[in-house]
């Protein structure tokens, strides 16, 4: 009898604890600090990836896990536009790359512009990464445009599906755009091109919406990207979330959002440019998806080494068997490429 009171006073506390949290919004400073000190990578491996061909650019690394075997999308700049490639590995250092997923097409909204990004990754810290299913399919959303060039025209966010995971099979893309600058309630920040995208599934219901997804834009009187909220219940219809990005500094960029949960707090990984020099990586913390607290902290990464002395940017972040692993698009000597630093020196 003990027992059972002591576990009910201790979960009244955690109750509290959390819903103390939630009403606060603000993550306290102490706890941003531990939470650095946990997603920290100061150890530089170096390139994971890049193209044979290296006129073409690499970017946008999204990392999951299927039957023991981890794998990558990532998109390739030819010239003409993205399209989107998966690769894999049985050790998250060596890669191999198995083909397109996401290829041009002719006459249609997003001929030239397909850069895909795997929704609905599990975002446990130290979880198994693996991918949900929804109805059946496998789900993916990308930046889409018909028009040629990097990034060029006016990009829309698309939705693709599959019913499988791992296979270099083209994905369905035979769907309407799920958000467009052009889009009656498109707001003063997203109202002139949309750019990465990512969905995750709210299992806590923090928005009253099953599925979250976060993305980065510009506006026409807002020259500058920000990252805003949109909320579904079915994958497909979807509708803009608060009057206000959520992340912003009001000049350069502030893109390409990856979320984990630690415990009781989300993490947001994402990239800042321009703000300050060059490009780098960020992160903010929330209890509610919602309200986030930026850290004004040292970047996670940020250029310090031939093959990312331009840009260090773009993250995707996971901890496995102890160790974090911090994915990211370099720019240098080397091109661009998706590089790798590490919580522990894997080179000893």
């Amino acid at each position: 009898m003990k027992n059972l009171l002591l576990l009910a006073v201790i979960t009244l506390v955690g109750c509290k604890q959390t819903t103390e949290n939630s009403l606060n919004k603000a993550v306290p400073q102490e706890e941003m600090e531990s939470i650095f000190n946990e997603i920290k990578t100061p150890y530089k491996y170096g390139v994971v990836l890049q193209h044979p061909d290296s006129t073409k650019l690499v970017d946008s690394p999204t990392i999951f896990r299927k039957d023991n075997v981890w794998y990558m999308t990532y998109i390739v700049f030819d010239g003409q536009g993205y399209e989107t490639w998966l690769s894999q590995s049985n050790d998250l250092l060596h890669w191999e790359s198995k083909g397109k997923i996401l290829s041009f097409t002719e006459n249609t909204w997003d001929a030239n512009q397909k850069a895909g990004y795997v929704s609905l990754v599990n975002t446990e810290w130290g979880g198994d990464y693996s991918v949900e299913k929804y109805q059946d399919n496998y789900w993916m959303t990308y930046l889409g445009g018909n028009t040629v060039g990097y990034e060029a025209g006016t990009l829309k966010i698309g939705l693709a599906n599959s019913t499988t995971l791992t296979e270099t099979d083209e994905w369905n893309t035979n769907n309407a755009p799920l958000l467009s600058p052009e889009d009656e309630d498109s707001r003063w920040f997203d109202n002139k091109t949309i750019y990465k995208s990512l969905v995750i599934r709210d299992k806590s219901n923090h928005t009253g919406h099953p599925f979250v997804m976060y993305y980065n834009a510009k506006g026409d009187t807002a020259n500058y990207e920000s990252i805003a909220m949109a909320v579904s219940d079915d994958m497909r219809t979807w509708k803009r979330y608060g009057e206000n990005p959520v992340i912003t500094k009001g000049k350069g960029i502030c893109g390409d959002a990856q979320i984990t949960k630690i415990g009781d707090t989300y993490v947001m990984f994402y990239f800042g440019a321009f703000w300050k020099p060059g490009a780098f990586e960020r992160f903010a913390c929330s209890y509610d998806l919602i309200n986030w607290t930026d850290w004004e902290g040292e970047d996670l990464i940020a250029p310090s080494v031939n093959y990312d002395k331009k840009y260090a940017h773009k993250p995707w972040v996971i901890k496995w068997n102890g160790i974090v692993y911090h994915f990211y698009n370099a720019v240098g000597d080397s091109g661009r490429v998706i590089a790798l630093a590490t919580s522990e020196d894997l080179r000893k």
